[in-house]
């Protein structure tokens, strides 16, 4: 009999594609510290957004995928670079002004604009947490700020010095002519204003682990140890790998390029360049890439006001390697998807569960979905059930799964409250309803009849049966759009649920009742 282990060394989803990458690098012997070590980075130069989240989401399907395959034990950090400079102000913090005075001081030296944290580096670290901790990531936090000034880089710092002149070969190589004449790999930190300094090394001396620089016409020296240096962030990726010892890191395709800059520091360094994962960039609803300092695209924060953590985590495993428009319109058909796959579930072989993602949103222990009613369907009851608040849509709820209740069906009592809050935000204020067509009036009187005449029970499917012989009877080509005509006249909008099961739920009479409205012209504000 195959067991999960054994079909998960075969299964081509993505993270235990990857799972199996990382093993291979120990195929001979067991790491030497003892466990391997994943990595996720945070730059909290702005808000942390949707995107951070996703690395830290998909590294852990990866950390789980591999947990499955092998019995090394894993650790997964989330490294944070809050001792970079702050170069821009973001677009979307307060106290402009008072931040445009603190430019390029380290970012845990910057004050918190919002008033809550000691630096506006800890306050953006403290909402990443807070975000993480949200979905329950097992998770160490690293700040870049802690390590420096702690010692703990001090050794491939002095490691750098050492190699100064190679590490500056593999940069150099990588600049424009212009830009060579100033860089250097060492960013000091300055002893009189704080502020991180983009200016040229005029010496360094391996043996003493020293810089020296030239400050407004001042030369000073620094050690490179202690926190009063810091490596620009190419080099510090590379540098963080190979004192950390990193084997998995992942990143967006906007890093691609420089990964074999990246791998060659670190190898300069005495490391050994871990398997990295370039998955393809959020874009927000104009196309554009998410960016933290313009704010622009979903928070986390944001989704988590329309649908459960779950169905975030469902977005992010899908299509890793294609680049992800994330838009609130994408919330509900993540919501729906998710719990089609958690009914799917049960019945899949082994090979199937490794391949469905909830076996890596929540790690092999997998949930039974209680949503009887789709997030979708909800929506359009919303639509037509006024405003009747959560109770409202449980009354019709209850019709049409009797056993149904808050008590028993948590995950369907949040979804309605869900469902309310997102069309009442973005459903309700761009319904367009429209007036019908004469052949379209024909097939719904013709369906206003037939609800009138129906004595069976209210069975989703043998409602859509006749829904759809309607459309066929009235001569519909392609037959959508007669559903399209259902929706745009009784919904106001462009797509809908299997009309069949809107009746069921939303009850015979009352569509019979929507139809008529709808004919009358009310709705589309044309009367007949």
């Amino acid at each position: 009999m195959t067991t999960l282990r054994d079909a998960a060394m075969t299964s081509k989803a993505w993270p235990f594609e990857e799972a199996r990458r990382v093993l291979k690098r120990y195929e001979k012997k067991d790491p030497d510290k003892g466990h391997v070590l994943f990595e996720t980075g945070y730059g909290p130069s702005g808000l942390p957004h949707i995107g951070t989240f996703g690395e830290v989401a998909r590294t852990t399907m990866i950390r789980r995928a591999f947990e499955l395959i092998s019995d090394i034990p894993t650790r997964l950090i989330c490294f944070s670079d809050d001792m970079d400079g702050m170069r821009k102000v973001p677009e979307n913090v307060p106290q402009q002004e008072m931040m445009q005075g603190h430019l390029q001081l380290p970012l845990t030296a910057v004050p918190d604009p919002f008033g809550t944290h000691d630096s506006f580096g800890d306050h953006n670290n403290a909402m990443l947490r807070r975000f993480l901790d949200t979905f329950g990531f097992d998770y160490e936090f690293v700040s870049a700020t802690d390590y420096y000034r702690s010692g703990r880089f001090d050794e491939t710092l002095l490691r750098a010095a050492e190699k100064y002149d190679e590490i500056m070969a593999v940069m150099l190589a990588s600049l424009r002519e212009e830009r060579q004449q100033t860089y250097s790999c060492f960013l000091p930190i300055s002893p009189r204003t704080g502020r991180v300094l983009y200016v040229p090394i005029t010496h360094v001396d391996a043996k003493a682990g020293t810089i020296t620089f030239v400050e407004d016409g001042q030369e000073t020296t620094l050690p490179v140890t202690g926190g009063q240096v810091k490596l620009q962030w190419k080099p510090d990726f590379g540098a963080r790998w190979a004192a950390l010892d990193v084997d998995f890191e992942m990143y967006g395709k906007d890093h691609s390029t420089n990964t074999p800059i990246y791998d060659g520091i670190c190898k300069i360094l005495g490391g050994r360049p871990p398997e990295h994962f370039t998955y393809e960039l959020f874009l927000d609803q104009h196309g554009q890439k998410i960016s933290k300092s313009k704010g622009n695209g979903l928070s986390i924060d944001e989704w988590l006001t329309y649908a459960a953590t779950e169905s975030l985590s469902y977005f992010m495993y899908q299509k890793p390697k294609s680049a992800k428009r994330m838009y609130f319109d994408v919330i509900p058909k993540a919501v729906d998807e998710y719990h089609q796959q958690l009914r799917a579930w049960p019945d899949q072989t082994p090979d199937q569960q490794l391949s469905n993602p909830v076996w890596h949103i929540h790690g092999g222990d997998v949930p039974a979905s209680d949503m009887v009613v789709p997030f979708q369907m909800l929506l359009n009851l919303a639509a037509v059930a006024g405003q009747t608040g959560k109770e409202g849509l449980w009354g019709f709820i209850r019709r049409y799964a009797p056993d149904a209740s808050p008590e028993t069906h948590p995950d369907l009592d949040a979804a309605a409250g869900f469902a309310l809050r997102y069309f009442t935000d973005f459903v309700a204020p761009t319904r367009t309803f429209r007036a019908s067509t004469d052949i379209e009036r024909r097939a719904m009187e013709d369906l206003a009849a037939r609800l009138s005449a129906w004595d069976q029970p209210a069975d989703p499917e043998a409602l859509q049966s006749m829904v759809f012989a309607i459309g066929k009877d009235h001569g519909f080509e392609p037959l959508r759009d007669w559903f399209a005509a259902l929706y745009q006249v009784l919904l106001g909008a462009d797509q809908g649920p299997r009309f069949g099961g809107f009746i069921a739920l939303y009850g015979i009479d009352e569509t019979r009742a929507l139809i008529e409205t709808a004919l009358s012209g009310h709705l589309a504000g044309t009367p007949a």
